[in-house]
C-alpha cells in the first residue's frame, strides 16, 4: 500500500496506528490525516526520535499494510 492509499484509507488505518504507537493522541491522528511527513514528525515529538527512525519504523509499518490481515501484526 503506497502513501496515497494509506492517506485515502487513513479512517479506517487509523486503529492499527493507534495499536502500534499508542502515545499519539487523536488530535495527533486528526493532523496526520495519513501524511507522511506529518506522521514522521509526530512520531518524533511523541517518542523523542529522530527523523531517521521515525522513517524507518513507517517504512516498516507501511509493508504490515501489504501482508493478508491474518499475518499482521500491531507490534514491529
Amino acid at each position: 500500500m503506497n502513501w496515497d492509499q494509506i492517506e485515502g484509507k487513513w479512517k479506517q488505518i487509523k486503529g492499527t496506528v493507534r495499536q502500534k504507537w499508542a502515545k499519539l493522541t487523536d488530535d495527533d491522528l486528526e493532523y496526520i490525516a495519513g501524511n507522511r511527513e506529518n506522521f514522521s514528525g509526530k512520531l518524533q515529538e511523541r517518542y523523542g526520535i529522530a527523523k531517521d527512525e521515525a522513517d524507518r519504523q513507517l517504512e516498516a509499518w507501511q509493508k504490515t499494510l501489504n501482508q493478508p490481515e491474518a499475518t499482521r501484526s500491531a507490534k514491529p
